[in-house]
């Protein structure tokens, strides 16, 4: 695989971590190529990694596979960059929300294998959560690629696209929905009259032996939540509380709407 080349077209944050997890993974610099909107950010990754930069069209010819990192809404005018320079045999991931390999394939030369992927920020920390979809075209090596290419940044897995909008939903915007937890807990905190970075580092140490436990100890949720769910408890008491705010009810509205809008930006 190592033996192709790669090129990340508009290389942000994560585009570079994605860079960042090839060369850690065994890549060359010499097979990796990328663009950028910005001519100083093309110099600062060209120093930082020793990659070549170039344009969206010479990437288009030159390599074996493009890694497309725009925001959704830049994507049309991306695909008709490329369009004329992208030959059948090439491949080529999305990673936009919200935009399907269908449309992908219709905008690009007839027979052009096209895989979806939804990662999302911990990619950075090398923690993401990577899902992948193949559209009509995609072979197994293909995805074999993808998963070497998102599987140097965290885990990956394998769905069908159908179900793409709820992974995005689940996983892609996940991160931001514990950010916000943690965000309302630390308010709880100072509230309380802790310090902020005192409560922010209770906090967080939680967050981290939670989701260790959580991957860990192969036990469910429910039954985690039960172990610290002491009779007459303080933590029956809070979880009173949220269950009268409707918490619950209101992160399955969240995501519902994280989905629906995933799939309006897919149309």
């Amino acid at each position: 695989m190592t033996t192709q080349k790669v090129a990340v077209l508009g290389t942000g944050k994560i585009g570079e971590a994605l860079l960042s997890g090839m060369l850690r993974g065994g890549w060359s610099p010499s097979r990796l190529l990328v663009t950028t909107r910005r001519p100083e950010r093309a110099a600062e990754l060209r120093e930082r990694y020793g990659v070549e930069s170039v344009t969206n069209a010479e990437a288009a010819k030159t390599a074996d596979t493009l890694i497309l990192t725009p925001k959704p809404q830049d994507m049309a005018a991306l695909l008709d960059e490329l369009a004329p320079h992208v030959p059948a045999g090439r491949l080529v991931i999305s990673g936009a929300a919200g935009i399907t390999t269908r449309y992908l394939e219709q905008q690009l030369t007839e027979g052009t294998p096209v895989i979806r992927v939804m990662t999302n920020t911990p990619a950075l920390v090398d923690e993401a959560m990577s899902v992948i979809s193949p559209g009509t075209h995609a072979t197994e090596a293909h995805l074999a690629l993808a998963d070497e290419v998102f599987g140097g940044v965290g885990k990956t897995l394998r769905l069908p696209e159908g179900q793409q909008d709820a992974a995005t939903a689940l996983s892609g915007s996940g991160p931001a929905y514990f950010f916000f937890l943690v965000e309302a807990m630390t308010d709880a905190g100072i509230q309380l009259g802790l310090p902020r970075d005192k409560a922010h580092e209770l906090i967080v140490q939680a967050a981290v032996g939670a989701a260790t436990m959580l991957r860990d100890s192969g036990e469910h949720p429910v039954t985690l939540r039960e172990n610290v769910t002491s009779p007459g408890g303080t933590t029956i008491n809070a979880i009173r509380e949220l269950e009268n705010h409707r918490v619950r009810a209101a992160f399955i509205d969240a995501i519902e709407a994280a989905r629906d809008r995933s799939r309006e930006l897919g149309s």
